[in-house]
Formats: C-alpha cells, structure tokens, sequence
C-alpha cells in the first residue's frame, strides 16, 4: 500500500478499530456492529474483508477519485454570487426554489447549503420556540467515552489564587481517570491528560467536550489552502484526536456535558 493510501479519513480509522476489537476477540460481533451503526451481516463482512485484504479492504473503493456528480466550478462561483447578491438574506430552501425557478440552477438543498458554508456565508436563523433536549444516556461500556473540561477554582485556597484543574472522566462509570493543575486552561493541559490516559488506558473511541477553540476552530477566516483543501486546519489538540482515531463529541450546552459539576 502506498503512503497517500495511509492518509485516512476518520471515519475510517473508527471503523478499523472496532473490526480489528471484534477480531481480537475484545468486542462481539453484534456490540462492533452497534458501534458502527450496521448490522450484524455487514459487521461479518468488514470482518471477511480485513481478513482477506487487510486495512486495505476497509478503505472506500472511491478513494482517489472524483465523484461523478460534483458541481464544475463556474456553477459553485454563480451560486455564490447570487446568495451575496440579490438573494441576499434567503434562508437555504428558499434559495434552493429561487436558483431552480428563476435560475434555472437545479442543486438539492444540501448541495446549497454546503457551497454557501464553504464560502462563509452563515445560515439565517429562524426565531421559534426554545427546544427541550432529553438527558443524554451514558454509554454502557467503560471506555467507550471519556468526557474532559477544565475548571477555574482556588483548589488550594484564596490566598494562593485561581487555578485550572483539567480533569477527564470515564462516562460510563464516572471515575475520576486523570487530572492536571496549570494556570489557566490550555492546549497542553489537555494533551498532558491525553498522554497519561493512552499509557495507562489506551485510546478511547470519542472524547465528550465543550466547544472552546482549544479543540475546534471557531473563526470564519479560510486561507486559500483551506479553501482548496475544504476544510480549516484543526487545532493542535484536535489534529491530535483525528491522527488518534478518537471521535470528537462536542456538547451543545454545559449542562449536556456535566463535567464540570462532577469534578467541583
């Protein structure tokens, strides 16, 4: 295999993992097919395929190529023009009828929406009624999912002044795994706790945070190799979590997260 067949994405590194757990005899057939989201059918012939071919028989057989319904260039710079012109403002299906009905620009909604995102061009939001969430379920397996968040606190007292304690959590058992006290909450505390649990744990399958721009860029500026690559650089400590394979939950709201709570 060469080395441009290594570069993954991480969907697919996911999907190695939980085979290769099935196929060591660490997970059933029907939990890895669980994890995945397919059936216990397809589950044995991911399982056929890596025996077979290796990592190699899981990859994409697309890889490499371009995709047959991809939208030339001049129609993506059109759309573009017209959002920021005279359909500015239109929400994603309304300017998926007009390009259709007076442009004659016949793109699925989807479509519309990825081109405007791409450019920068934000969504417009609905005002409507607050939606309720459900509590979130914790995972069954211990491992599974491990949630991590810093917290500012006098830990050692006021007269010392304020601290962060970053600290991780096992999700389904809600044990304490690891915890480090710097000044303030940072990229490297956060990859100091990431090396104490791949040594004393190994690498969980998705890591529960909030969304603070030390795991996830938050800024509207593309620099013209993002642009070409179609997504922004990540940030130290997520470019981390993809080359790991681990999965990146965001939380929506602290509340849903929790960690915080459980370590105060």
């Amino acid at each position: 295999m060469s080395e441009w067949e290594l570069r993954v994405s991480h969907r697919e590194i996911h999907r190695i993992h939980v085979v290769r757990l099935t196929m060591e005899g660490r997970e059933t057939v029907g939990r890895g097919a669980t994890l995945l989201g397919i059936s216990s059918r397809q589950m044995k012939r991911l399982r056929r395929k890596m025996k077979e071919r290796g990592v190699e028989g899981l990859l994409h057989g697309s890889r490499g190529k371009a995709p047959w319904n991809k939208t030339v260039s001049e129609k993506l710079k059109q759309v573009v023009e017209l959002a920021r012109g005279r359909y500015q403002g239109f929400n994603d299906t309304h300017l998926t009828e007009k390009l259709k009905e007076k442009e004659k620009i016949a793109l699925s909604r989807p479509t519309v929406r990825t081109i405007l995102r791409q450019a920068g061009i934000a969504a417009v939001r609905k005002r409507g009624v607050k939606r309720h969430y459900k509590r979130r379920e914790r995972r069954a397996q211990e491992g599974a999912l491990l949630l991590w968040d810093g917290s500012p606190h006098h830990w050692f007292g006021k007269e010392t002044g304020q601290c962060n304690l970053t600290a991780v959590i096992d999700d389904a058992t809600g044990a304490f795994l690891h915890g480090v006290f710097t000044l303030e909450e940072d990229a490297q505390s956060y990859l100091l706790c990431l090396r104490e649990i791949l040594l004393e744990k190994g690498i969980p399958l998705g890591l529960y945070m909030d969304r603070h721009g030390i795991f996830r860029r938050n800024d509207d500026h593309w620099s013209l190799q993002e642009q070409l690559a179609g997504e922004q650089t990540p940030t130290q400590v997520g470019q981390a979590l993809r080359e790991l394979g681990i999965e990146a939950i965001f939380a929506l709201s602290p509340q849903a997260k929790g960690t915080r709570r459980a370590i105060v």
